[in-house]
Parts: C-alpha cells; sequence; structure tokens
C-alpha cells in the first residue's frame, strides 16, 4: 500500500508531462517553421520559463542526488563548493545572452554548431562539435537515466529495470512528441517542483534532527571535521578553487545552456531571467546539499547516490515522498529532455541537412526528427541498463568534455575579431585531447580539477592558431561586427 502511494503521485506526473507534449506538438505541426519551433522553440521564450528551463537544464541528477551524496559523506565543505555554481544563469545570460540573440536571428541560427559554422566557416569545426556534443550528451544523459532509474528503485522498492522502463519511456515520448517547446514548458514546471520538494525535504529533515542546534551538536561530535570549508582537508583548496571554472564560468561553453540564450523573445525577458534563475539556482544548491550534508546526522550509514533516498524515506510519509520525488525526477527530466533535444538537433540540422540531403519536405523532416530523438533516447536507454557506481563523476565528466570543446570558440567567437577557424581547431582538439588525457592519467595539476589545465592549453591553442592561422573574410567580419 505504502508503495501504491508513493507511486501514484509520480504516474500523475509523468502524465502531466505527456499531456504537455501531445499539446505543443500540435501547436507546432500547425507552424511554418518546424526547425526553429521543434528545436529552438520559435525563439519565444519569457523571462520567467527562461530562467526555469535554464536553471531546470542545468540542474540534474548530480544536483539532487549525486551532489548532495557527496555533502553527505564530506560536510559543508561540498556545500561550499556547490555555492560556486549561483551564478551561473547571470553568466550564461549576461555574457552570452543579448549578443548570441541578436546574431543567431541575424544568421537564422537554431544550433550552437550552426552558430560555429558561420562564424568560422570551416566544416571540420561544424562536424566535430557536433559529434562531440552527441558523444559528451549521451554520456550524461546516461548518468540522468541511472540517476532517475535508482531513484525510482529506492523510494518504491520496484527494480531499477521498473523504473528505468518508467522514467526513460516517458521521457523520450514527451521529448520526441513535443521538441523544444515541451521541453521548454516542462522546465519551468519542473523548476518550481524542484524549489518546492526542496523546500519540503530540508524542512523535513531538520524536523527530524530536532533542530538545527542539535544536528550541528551531533556533528561537532561525531565528525567535527564536516563543519571545515575543505572536510579536514579531504576536499583540498585547490580542488575547491578549480571548481569555480568547472562550474562556475566555463558553463558558458555549454551548448544545453547556451542555446537557451537564441530562445528568448526580448531583452526584458532577458534580463528578468538573469534575476530569478541566479535566485532558484542558488536556493536548489543550497538547499540540496545542506539537505546530504545535514541527513548524515539524522538518518546515518547511508552511502554516495542511496544517500538522499534513504533520507527522504525516513523522514517522509508515502504520499509526501511520492510528491517530494518529483523534485529529482523533474531535475533529471529537464536535464534528459534539453540534451535529447540537442543531439536530435545535432544531428538532423547539423549533419543531415547540412552534409547529407540539404532539401527535403516538411513533412519528411518532422517525420525524421522525431525518429532521430527516439533513436537516440533509446540508445541511452540501453547503456543504461547495466550502471556504474556513482552519478555525479559521469556528469563531471561530460560537463567537462563539453566545456573542453565549446568554451573558447563560442566565447572568441563572439568577442574577439581575429579569433578564426585555425585557433578553433586547434582549441577543440587540444582541449578534449588534454581533457580525456588528464581525466584518465588522474593527474590533478597542483591539485586542480582536469578542466582548469585544459582550459588553459586549449586557450594558447586558440591564440596561437588566430594569430598564425588564415584571417577570417571580410564578409565574416561583416556579418558578426557589422549591424
Amino acid at each position: 500500500m505504502n508503495n501504491l502511494m508513493i507511486l501514484i503521485p509520480m504516474i500523475v506526473y509523468l502524465i502531466f508531462m505527456l499531456a504537455i507534449a501531445f499539446y505543443t506538438n500540435s501547436r507546432t505541426s500547425n507552424n511554418g517553421n518546424f526547425l526553429e519551433d521543434y528545436f529552438i522553440g520559435g525563439r519565444s521564450m519569457g523571462g520567467f520559463v527562461l530562467a526555469m528551463t535554464l536553471i531546470a537544464t542545468y540542474s540534474s541528477a548530480s544536483s539532487f542526488i549525486g551532489g548532495p551524496g557527496v555533502a553527505y559523506s564530506r560536510g559543508y565543505a561540498w556545500i561550499l563548493l556547490s555555492m560556486i555554481q549561483v551564478p551561473t544563469a547571470f553568466l550564461t545570460l549576461g555574457v552570452l545572452g543579448k549578443k548570441f540573440a541578436i546574431i543567431s536571428r541575424k544568421i537564422n541560427a537554431v544550433t550552437v554548431t550552426d552558430y560555429l559554422k558561420k562564424r568560422y566557416d570551416n566544416n571540420f569545426i561544424a562536424i566535430s562539435t557536433s559529434i562531440a556534443m552527441i558523444v559528451f550528451f549521451a554520456a550524461a544523459m546516461v548518468a540522468q537515466f541511472i540517476g532517475g532509474a535508482k531513484l525510482f528503485e529506492a523510494v518504491t522498492g520496484y527494480s531499477y529495470i521498473t523504473g528505468l522502463v518508467i522514467f526513460g519511456v516517458s521521457v523520450i515520448i514527451y521529448t520526441t512528441i513535443g521538441g523544444f517547446k515541451a521541453v521548454a514548458i516542462t522546465d519551468a514546471i519542473q523548476g518550481v517542483v524542484m524549489v518546492l520538494a526542496t523546500i519540503f525535504l530540508l524542512v523535513a529533515v531538520i524536523h527530524a534532527g530536532g533542530g538545527m542546534e542539535n544536528i550541528t551538536a551531533k556533528m561537532i561530535v561525531e565528525n567535527p571535521d564536516a563543519l571545515t570549508p575543505t572536510s579536514g582537508g579531504k576536499v583540498p583548496i585547490p580542488y575547491i578553487l578549480s571548481f569555480w571554472v568547472l562550474v562556475g564560468f566555463a558553463v558558458l561553453g555549454l551548448p544545453q545552456t547556451t542555446v537557451r540564450c537564441m530562445g528568448f523573445k526580448d531583452s526584458k525577458s532577458l534580463h528578468s531571467a538573469m534575476i530569478i534563475g541566479t535566485v532558484v539556482v542558488g536556493f536548489l544548491m543550497l538547499g540540496m546539499h545542506l539537505v546530504g550534508a545535514l541527513g548524515a546526522y539524522v538518518v546515518p550509514g547511508l552511502v554516495g547516490d542511496s544517500a538522499i533516498p534513504g533520507i527522504t524515506i525516513k523522514v517522509l510519509p508515502p504520499i509526501l515522498i511520492g510528491i517530494f520525488i518529483a523534485g529529482p525526477l523533474a531535475a533529471i527530466m529537464s536535464t534528459v529532455d534539453s540534451m535529447l533535444i540537442l543531439a536530435s538537433a545535432s544531428i538532423i540540422k547539423d549533419l543531415y541537412l547540412s552534409y547529407g540531403k540539404g532539401d527535403i519536405k516538411a513533412k519528411h523532416l518532422n517525420r525524421i526528427s522525431f525518429v532521430s530523438t527516439a533513436i537516440i533516447g533509446l540508445i541511452v536507454f540501453i547503456f543504461a541498463i547495466k550502471p556504474p557506481s556513482i552519478i555525479v563523476w559521469i556528469n563531471l565528466f561530460a560537463f567537462g568534455g563539453l566545456e573542453a570543446a565549446f568554451f573558447w570558440p563560442t566565447l572568441l567567437g563572439l568577442y574577439w575579431k581575429r579569433a578564426n577557424a585555425t585557433g578553433a581547431i586547434l582549441s577543440i582538439v587540444t582541449g578534449i585531447a588534454a581533457f580525456f588525457f588528464f581525466t584518465i592519467q588522474g593527474i590533478q595539476l597542483f591539485g586542480t580539477h582536469p578542466i582548469v589545465p585544459t582550459l588553459f592549453i586549449a586557450l594558447v591553442a586558440f591564440v596561437l592558431g588566430s594569430f598564425f592561422g588564415r584571417a577570417n573574410s571580410e564578409e565574416t567580419i561583416k556579418l558578426f561586427w557589422e549591424s
């Protein structure tokens, strides 16, 4: 009976998401510009929807399960590290937003690769970034599918595969059918659900522990290191500082958030989204990681990704568990749907239409877009059937890989006239190679995360290539710097 009470709110929530997808599909199908509608929502997002879809896309299984799971064992040090993510919305929209929106409309760009291809006029850049996007998105989506299924298994008692089928199939269907508009609308709803779920769980944990004073007293007795900024040296300061790169300013290189800058309606929407997004992401990161850190002394004996589900089961009654679980599920689903639609866009828009059949009928384009999205989702689903242990590291690996490939070509392409194809190619190749090398070899220069030396190497390669490579054409300069 308890399992059923948990399951019913989850099923209702998933059905609601599917209903939104069918509704947006009927609206999209009747629009003349299918690609723009399906992949970036017709550039019509208002401030609230823009903020929530940006944050919901950025927040993931790592934010709601993996990261708080690490905070469970490391304490306040991991909360400090997680709060580096607070300015992500402000940075993304403030640095890229207006300029990216103007240029994307000017060149009719629907994907980040569209922008890169036009900016550098180079096929290798377009193809390599499309492939990089698909590969790293696939890795990140596998982590999200695993997170959703593990969460389902932990709180309902049903098997991991059952959870994977229910969760995976739902996300694949509503993303495939609804496209970007369904993604944006469901992301906005999921953002609200995430906030409410965080409030519910944080209050429940503090109440179950007898208040902050009692929980803190336990921490002082049992593990005083958990109250220190470095967790007694377990989280070194250079590593914390390097996260200012990985989940701080380098998020400007994440195509799943960057593409949101193409889809908002006007400047007013942009400015309000910067404020709303900053407040919401700050609350989510603080609230959920605090749940993990405090939960270790309210519900002891849990490990890694099982911490948040375990805490939830202990501190909430079954019906509230079902409602709360919609929060982490929302974080996971909103990340998967965004990556799924962008991976599909890379295949259809950046590869198939650009280098395959360039001109096909609208009804065929609709069909292959739906099929492409569904196939990618199915492949990710298959890879998630046998999961690795801790999802936070898979997610961070995917983040780093995307930043290594996209950060400098995207940012310098917007703001540096001399940035050219040679620099971008060298940056992409050396960036991805360096990131793989440092990650696989486990090298942490001066105790930092591999993304720090990776971005430095990629920057040097970009600058050298831009100075010694062929200059941009006059046409490119006019297109990007003259109104």
